[in-house]
């Protein structure tokens, strides 16, 4: 696998694959010495148009955790703010010597883009492409459901719902696509204007509404982050109303069963899809998610750049 742009450049056996190496360099991440030789030589560059915290900083910790040099880039300071196009800063990157480019850019479809037209030999790792994909964040999502939920190699029995802004959300998308592949079941529920049409055909059953949803006993409830600086006009709504309809608070949290995962891509806004006492509850496997991503990078970059899936 040179690139990974989209779920859908996985196979079941190479997703599989994926996740019991990153179970594996979860005992690495676990060591005193914690770094391997892996990708010594190599040169990682997180090319990051869009603010993050966990992503940028997990892959940069996963590059350095396997040896390889990192460069960080901010668009906002470089040539970039000047109008530079992404295959013209792409291709400098790589004549500087990247081997890997982790790119995040409000454009559906850049990252494909970079990895499919020619411009670069380097491979190139989608951390986030608009309202498209997240696949190593659907990864370390499935990572995190499998070791909860001791369910073996795939997710074969598991329910998983997932609630809220169903149409600006990147995490949704690579998550029903991957959730399904590994054997899931998988519903959705949000307002109305925030779910896209044919989401159904990806794989999801649409509930009309939470408290319909959470009756149908899933072992995992994952809230999305309210995308607000992705809305249009059509989506806005009022915050008494979302949370009304779609937060997991109190009275939701004590419908759910004791086994029951919640889990949230962050950055959590607390009060609005998810209540303290949600994201606080023992049950809560938003940390979890976030260790597991370290992991999941790790072989994925390992995976891209060597070829191997092993630790």
């Amino acid at each position: 696998m040179k690139h990974l742009t989209s779920i859908r450049d996985l196979t079941k056996d190479s997703a599989i694959a994926l996740l019991d190496s990153a179970q594996q360099l979860t005992q690495v991440n676990q060591r005193t010495v914690k770094n391997l030789p892996a990708l010594r030589g190599k040169t990682v560059v997180n090319l990051f148009y869009e603010n993050s915290t966990r992503t940028r900083i997990s892959f940069e910790i996963a590059a350095k955790r396997l040896s390889a040099d990192v460069i960080n880039f901010d668009a906002q300071t470089s040539s970039a703010s000047k109008g530079e196009s992404l295959k013209d800063t792409a291709q400098t990157l790589e004549a500087l010597g990247a081997a890997a480019i982790v790119v995040r850019h409000p454009m559906s479809g850049a990252a494909h883009a970079l990895a499919n037209r020619g411009w670069i030999s380097a491979s190139v790792i989608n951390a986030g492409d608009g309202r498209h994909e997240h696949p190593t964040q659907a990864l370390l999502d499935s990572l995190t459901i499998r070791q909860l939920k001791n369910s073996g190699t795939d997710l074969s029995g598991i329910k998983v719902l997932i609630i809220g802004d169903i149409e600006n959300s990147r995490v949704a998308r690579s998550n029903i696509l991957l959730l399904v592949m590994l054997g899931a079941t998988v519903s959705v529920a949000g307002p109305t204007n925030l779910l896209p049409q044919g989401i159904s055909a990806l794989g999801a059953k649409v509930h009309e509404n939470f408290d319909q949803a959470i009756a149908d006993k899933p072992d995992v409830v994952m809230m999305l982050r309210v995308q607000l600086e992705r809305m249009l006009e059509s989506q806005v709504f009022t915050t008494s109303q979302y949370i009304e309809n779609w937060s997991l608070d109190q009275a939701r949290l004590g419908e759910l069963g004791k086994a029951t995962i919640i889990m949230h891509p962050g950055p959590m806004n607390r009060g609005l899809e998810i209540s303290n006492q949600a994201a606080n509850d023992s049950r809560s496997a938003v940390l979890r998610q976030v260790e597991n991503g370290l992991a999941v990078r790790m072989a994925v970059l390992h995976r891209v750049l060597s070829g191997s899936d092993s630790s």
